[in-house]
């Protein structure tokens, strides 16, 4: 049998909706322990926050906080990290997830170099207390520009250390059709509207070359459609819709979202992360050590809808385990 699968959830998904007030750090763990699906937490701390507190919830409940991290801005944010670091040192968390501005405080873009270097000051800070970045491939960041991937790791590998990246499907199949979203991502040229490389039916997709360097080392579950709708019921801090990445993976009743819904919109997303279990199911050793489902309220997600986020991510944490479970009986070994 495989190495099992740890299966955990984004602290910012657990509640029912962004039209509730907002339940405690207290009553998330509560929720989550209750729920019985998940075996540890991924948390992003703000700055400034307390985290005082979570030490105490994290041994009442026996949920690790296996993974930190932050939404970062190069030539800014460099102290931040550091005290993360820090603070995943003291939880035990083993992976430092990386969201990084694709501008550097001064506002000029960030070279594949400026990104590598981000990269290597984050793993010398993090590999002495075993908390070791990793770079996430997310809508405005750096990596929506998904061929700079490639590059960026490459200068990693050149300066001797391994490069590791967290792959959200999301942010690459809602792609799938949309013009505007392919040209967000230098596609524009796509005649096939990306479908080579985006879709999981593709011996092309970028993302199974990432999988297979083995660089995925960790992953993010949240489902989408291809060409996802954008989110009307939620702005943007420029004002305009939610770019849209997150679509029910549970029916939603009739009024609690913002457009059409059937189950086998789910298909593409459900085969691509069949895909990724499948490669670790197989994987000696394995490289990929835990899923952090995150179906989350913000407006380029589930901002407005009035569907239960939190119960979106028990079932998809419950689907998860249960096709690695099935996968991972089949290799025999």
């Amino acid at each position: 049998m495989a190495e099992p699968i740890l299966i955990g959830v984004n602290l910012d998904g657990v509640l029912e909706h962004d039209g509730l007030p907002l339940p405690t750090p207290a009553e998330r763990f509560r929720r989550v322990a209750a729920a019985g699906a998940f075996d540890y937490i991924e948390k992003n701390p703000v700055r400034g926050e307390d985290l005082s507190p979570y030490f105490a919830l994290v041994d009442r409940h026996a949920l690790p906080i296996r993974v930190i991290g932050g939404i970062w801005c190069a030539g800014r944010d460099e102290a931040h990290v550091a005290e993360i670091v820090a603070a995943g040192a003291r939880f035990g968390s083993t992976v430092l997830n990386c969201q990084l501005h694709a501008r550097h405080a001064d506002g000029h873009l960030l070279s594949d170099r400026e990104v590598a270097d981000f990269y290597l000051r984050a793993y010398a800070l993090g590999e002495p207390v075993d908390c070791l970045p990793s770079l996430e491939v997310h809508v405005d960041m750096w990596s929506e520009d998904f061929m700079r991937v490639a590059r960026v790791a490459q200068l990693v590998e050149q300066a001797g250390a391994p490069f590791r990246i967290t792959l959200d499907h999301s942010h690459l199949l809602f792609k799938i059709g949309n013009r505007a979203e392919l040209d967000a991502s230098g596609l524009r040229e796509s005649a096939d509207g990306g479908h080579a490389l985006l879709d999981p039916a593709s011996p092309a997709a970028i993302y199974a070359d990432w999988i297979a360097r083995g660089w995925v080392r960790h992953a993010h579950a949240r489902s989408v459609t291809p060409n996802n709708p954008e989110n009307r019921w939620m702005r943007r801090a420029d004002g305009s819709p939610g770019r849209g990445i997150q679509y029910p993976f549970v029916a939603p009743a009739p009024g609690a979202y913002h457009g059409e819904w059937r189950a086998d919109a789910l298909d593409t997303w459900k085969t691509a992360l069949r895909q990724l279990l499948r490669t670790q199911a197989h994987a000696r050793p394995p490289l990929l050590a835990q899923i952090s489902c995150e179906f989350i309220p913000f407006p380029d997600y589930g901002g407005g809808a009035r569907y239960s986020i939190f119960d979106n991510n028990v079932a998809c944490a419950h689907w998860l385990r249960d096709t690695w479970h099935a996968l991972a009986a089949r290799t025999g070994t």
